[in-house]
């Protein structure tokens, strides 16, 4: 027989633990009771006692977290297949083929307004790129030729773009291999920006934008990571220039053919429909070229003649000749023969703005607000469609396809199986970012982990660095040697890191990092924007203008700020893995003020104006007083007020109380309205629950 639970102060009624007993009414046999008979014959209900609650059971423990990073079911909610008739197959079979052909349509329109967003932030600050690279002296050092390549690469938003301007700088004697190499890591890492902006357009759903967002940032992680330790190797060592300069004399590389561009044979038909572009002028303005900081990246004329002619030219003297037999003189004058070029227009291109006369900067910023929302809403589209048709058995396929590992012992292969895909689909694309951007609202839906995410990255990386290899083969004779070069230090940049942050599990911080930040950025949304403003424009920025000032104030102003920075990271990790040895005070970040460790206070302050725009109430907020936001009407705490603040209250265990415990002299929490005494009116019942235990 089971014990009764022993409580202090507590009034069981042992009637509710008895079956088959009651205070005033008859005994009725039922299901669950056996009736038996005495010595007397009068009929005795047999009575047995229910098991009573254990005081352990009273408070509920708390259910297990689930994985936020567990990828998510994609369950058919629709009619299944068996239960179609024969009209709903057909039916549901040509609602697929739609869904598929719309899928590649607007496919095919994301990468178009990818293409035409590099076009846009060319117009917008292809100039001022071109004014970087101008200024040689600066690029001499390694730190600012990084954020050089970085600024550019942005600035373009074509990792392309910037490498020929540095090979066309090489070739021309104004930069060393050894100055161009940190631009080219600086240009690996603004190439990333271009799907970190895609992941953007999945912030309406917290749980896809933590996905998306870590899967993105995974690639800028491990570029950063890359150069921070790269990059001092490099500069002391110089081991990138001299293995490719070793590659390039052992291998007698001769000019080949350009390399296939697949994806801009369909492309490309629209696009040029929209925008063209003379990439030679940035190009000439990094080469200091006045005369082409005054024309237009807009090009008018696409096919054009140019024909060579002899005419005479009046010379200074007969030492300028072309040759003695073709000098003539009369006493005055002295000219010869000479070859003079001509340029004739023929056709003009047929884009858009051929014939508009507005400047560039205008139509940059046309051109990158209609991208945008291109993208914004095709991405939307892509994500809404993907969700439909990756649902039952085609998602558990797809997803057990991309995501399952090889069996023991060789699941190690599939990592680097994922590394050679991602450099494959890269070559034929010819572009890492439309790779690594239509791969970001794959790993948003759940379709892709960021784990398989990591390598398909790393091997986009290698795919465009061969892109760019075979596209040195095709240059001309006086640039093949320097643009090989450079296409190989790129090659051998991107495979050293691979080494560093691959091969062991351990070394693999990009993922953990992604991860961290994705956690942080779907909590506090905002946090995302910053991320890119600061990253990718303040910190580059800042350090160009301390570059300017010359390499003490660089050094003077940088190696605190670094300081700080890894004093942060030491102390947290201790904080983490083993505080004990700390003193007290540094165990945790509270002796620090809230707005210094807590991303909290910004949140409010983000809130409290982003209320300001939404909420009817605001403008007299504003003035800081409660009495305002009583006469316009709103309730004692709004959220824009900042005169008030919602106090949280602390969430209380579940209780289990059994009923042998429900009476008036028991407390129990009540339902809304603040604690009451249990001396107060009759009826009227306590909230503090540490009583029922």
């Amino acid at each position: 027989m089971a014990p009764w639970p022993e409580l202090e102060n507590a009034q069981p009624n042992p009637n509710k633990y008895l079956e088959g007993v009651t205070s005033q009414q008859p005994i009725t046999p039922g299901k669950g009771k056996e009736t038996n008979k005495n010595d007397t014959g009068s009929p005795v209900t047999k009575i047995e006692l229910l098991p009573s609650n254990s005081t352990v059971a009273l408070i509920e423990e708390p259910t297990e977290v689930a994985d936020p990073w567990d990828l998510p079911e994609l369950r058919d909610t629709g009619i299944k297949w068996s239960e179609r008739d024969t009209k709903g197959k057909i039916l549901c079979v040509f609602q697929g083929i739609g869904k598929f052909i719309l899928l590649l349509g607007f496919l095919y329109f994301f990468v178009c307004s990818l293409d035409v967003l590099s076009s846009a932030f060319q117009l917008v600050g292809g100039k001022v790129a071109g004014q970087f690279f101008s200024n040689n002296s600066i690029m001499s050092n390694p730190v600012a030729g990084l954020v050089i390549g970085v600024l550019v690469t942005v600035l373009v938003q074509s990792s392309s773009t910037s490498s020929s301007i540095v090979v066309s700088m090489v070739a021309s004697s104004l930069l060393s291999v050894r100055a161009a190499i940190p631009i080219i890591m600086g240009a690996n890492i603004g190439t990333s920006i271009t799907n970190t902006i895609v992941a953007l357009m999945q912030a309406g759903d917290r749980n896809e934008f933590r996905r998306a967002f870590a899967g993105a940032t995974v690639h800028d992680f491990f570029n950063w990571l890359s150069v921070l330790v790269l990059l001092p190797l490099e500069a002391a060592t110089h081991y990138l220039e001299i293995l490719t300069d070793l590659v390039v004399e052992t291998f007698h590389f001769k000019n080949g053919e350009d390399a296939p561009a697949l994806l801009k044979v369909i492309t490309d038909p629209f696009t040029k429909l929209i925008i063209q572009l003379d990439k030679k002028v940035i190009n000439e303005i990094a080469m200091n070229d006045e005369a082409a900081k005054n024309k237009s990246l807009i090009k008018i004329w696409c096919k054009t003649l140019t024909n060579v002619t002899q005419m005479n030219v009046t010379v200074p003297s007969p030492e300028n000749c072309t040759s003695p037999s073709l000098c003539w003189s009369d006493g005055l004058y002295t000219w010869t023969i000479k070859n003079v070029t001509s340029k004739e227009n023929i056709a003009k291109c047929q884009h858009i703005f051929v014939n508009s006369n507005l400047p560039d900067l205008v139509v940059g910023t046309i051109l990158l607000l209609v991208s945008l929302l291109v993208l914004c809403g095709c991405l939307i589209m892509i994500v809404k469609l993907l969700g439909s048709v990756l649902r039952g058995q085609v998602a558990v396929v797809i997803k057990k396809t991309l995501n399952t590992d090889f069996p023991f012992p060789f699941a190690w292969v599939t990592g680097y199986l994922a590394i050679l895909v991602g450099a494959g689909m890269t070559f034929v694309v010819q572009s890492s970012s439309v790779f690594t951007s239509a791969m970001t609202p794959l790993i948003g839906i759940g379709v892709i982990s960021i784990e398989r995410a990591y390598p398909l990255t790393l091997g986009s990386n290698i795919g465009t660095t061969t892109t760019a290899i075979l596209a040195a083969l095709a240059s001309p004779g006086n640039t093949l040697r320097s643009s090989l070069q450079i296409a190989l230090c790129h090659f051998f940049f991107n495979i050293s890191g691979i080494l560093l942050w691959y091969p062991i599990p351990f070394t693999r911080l990009p993922i953990r990092l992604a991860k961290g930040l994705g956690i942080v950025s779907a909590k506090y949304r905002w946090f995302a924007v910053f991320y890119l403003i600061f990253f990718f424009f303040l910190t580059p920025l800042a350090v160009f203008g301390l570059s300017l000032a010359g390499w003490p104030v660089l050094v003077g102003v940088g190696v605190p700020i670094i300081f700080v920075i890894l004093l942060v990271v030491v102390l947290t990790l201790l904080q983490s893995r083993c505080p004990r040895i700390l003193p007290r005070k540094l165990q945790n970040w509270n002796f620090l003020p809230l707005w210094m460790h807590s991303l909290k206070p910004w949140d409010d302050l983000i809130s409290l104006f982003a209320g300001c725009c939404q909420n009817r109430c605001c403008l007299c907020c504003r003035l800081c007083c409660r009495t305002c936001c009583l006469l316009c009407g709103c309730p004692p705490c709004c959220r824009c007020s900042g005169c008030c603040q919602n106090l949280e209250e602390e969430p209380e265990l579940p209780i289990k109380v059994p009923e042998a415990f429900d009476n008036v002299a028991m407390s129990r929490e009540a339902p809304d309205g603040p604690p009451q005494a249990q001396g107060e009116a009759g009826g009227t019942r306590s909230t503090a629950s540490s009583t029922a235990l």
